[in-house]
């Protein structure tokens, strides 16, 4: 990879392998989300998607996720404004934004533990979607994002 890609490249002029090292291990884009038909807000859950192994908050099957799991949103550089439910925190929105990674960033830390530790990645709260039946998902909102059309 390039020396502090990030700060030298726009998303869409980095390799695949740089685009990936961006991710910053946090699980939160694997958090199940529900948006409402009428109002459009979207309903972030505490429960990970069935893939996502919350321990290290990577996916179990990443390069057949998409085939084992239809609705995984895959971010490339090109749609990063379309998942405007990002957190703050995301290295992804963060540059794409034009601001800079976090310093807990494995990429600015050295430390892939640090996103934990910092408590920014679900490891501490997330439930596996294996665990919760269908007809209680909706206990577990946790967060209700307006997202303007």
């Amino acid at each position: 990879m390039r020396e502090r890609f990030w700060e030298r490249f726009d998303l869409e002029e980095l390799s695949a392998e740089e685009w990936e090292a961006l991710c910053d291990g946090c699980g939160q884009c694997c958090l199940l989300k529900f948006q409402d038909d009428e109002s459009g807000d979207l309903a972030v859950l505490g429960v990970a998607c069935e893939l996502l192994d919350i321990h290290s908050c990577r996916c179990s099957d990443y390069p057949n996720r998409q085939a084992r799991v239809p609705d995984c949103s895959r971010l490339t550089p090109q749609r990063v404004d379309e998942f405007r439910w990002l957190p703050k925190s995301c290295a992804y929105r963060r540059i794409a934004e034009g601001r800079r990674l976090a310093g807990w960033h494995p990429l600015i830390s050295g430390d892939p533990e640090r996103v934990h530790r910092k408590g920014i990645s679900v490891r501490s709260f997330a439930v596996s979607q294996q665990d919760v039946p269908e007809e209680e998902l909706e206990d577990y909102i946790i967060a209700i994002l307006p997202i303007d059309g």
